[in-house]
């Protein structure tokens, strides 16, 4: 079934035990977009981008990726959903004892019956993408962190995925490696057609590649828009996050259910 949103979350609920992270939350991302989502440490990124892969499922409410529920899908089915997908790891997630060719390989092998032939001519074009042709002898040891990222990525849109998650694609890079990262996820959607969920905190960065930015905060989307604006928000909440500003909404102390003064057993007039 065809939508406009290749992705919807209709009031989804979840929680790690008796901490909620998620609470009735609704969000959607057009087909073909690149989309970012933001917010805290601990808000609940990377739980979405689970629930979108299927590691885990929600507790209440519907995933929905290209209008099929990820709850109701077999196990066949999720294995077939997740060949349509290709994921960035945040630090790239090689495999150290195979060569750059054979980690553009994998998924390749992994899905596919194509002779070795055909996967070496692929292999060659994906690393031509992202502008890595020649390396396919090295070993991951051998490759800068950026470059590192580059065959991550290659090896990620192996299999032309429908859809693409990237998680925090741009951490611990050089300005230069981030900026090549930024240009060829922007490029490669644009190629593919494909539609990406980007969970990043580089405001600027992710601002001036993606089409849409989401915020996350309380286990609920608490804005979003495109990039411009989001730069012309005056939520206080949206201010602070791509200001870094040390006031504001979000609270520097974690919430206590005593005082220090209870806590020193401190009498009224004194001070800890």
């Amino acid at each position: 079934m065809s939508t406009d949103h290749f992705i919807e979350f209709r009031n989804v609920s979840f929680a790690y035990g008796d901490r909620p992270i998620l609470k009735h939350l609704a969000l959607s991302v057009p087909r073909g977009k690149l989309v970012a989502i933001m917010g805290g440490s601990g808000s609940g990124k990377t739980t979405l981008l689970r629930l979108i892969s299927g590691q885990i499922r929600p507790q209440s409410g519907e995933v929905l990726v290209d209008g099929r529920d990820i709850a109701r899908m077999s196990q066949s089915e999720l294995y077939q959903h997740r060949r349509r997908m290709g994921m960035l790891f945040q630090f790239g997630a090689l495999f150290t004892d195979l060569s750059v060719a054979d980690n553009v390989a994998f998924p390749l092998r992994e899905h596919t019956r194509l002779p070795e032939s055909m996967i070496r001519d692929l292999v060659t074009m994906k690393l031509e993408a992202v502008g890595l042709r020649g390396t396919q002898k090295l070993m991951p040891a051998e490759l800068s962190g950026g470059m590192a990222r580059r065959v991550a990525l290659a090896r990620a849109i192996a299999l032309d995925p429908q859809l693409m998650l990237y998680d925090e694609p741009f951490t611990g890079l050089d300005p230069i490696s981030l900026g090549v990262i930024a240009l060829l996820i922007k490029k490669l959607n644009d190629a593919l057609g494909t539609t990406s969920v980007m969970v990043t905190h580089d405001v600027h960065q992710s601002l001036a590649i993606v089409d849409h930015v989401l915020f996350v905060a309380n286990g609920q989307i608490i804005a979003q828009g495109t990039p411009d604006e989001v730069r012309s928000s005056d939520s206080p909440w949206v201010r602070q996050f791509i200001n870094g500003e040390a006031d504001g909404p979000v609270h520097y102390n974690f919430p206590a259910a005593s005082t220090l003064a209870a806590d020193f057993g401190l009498q009224g007039g004194e001070h800890a």
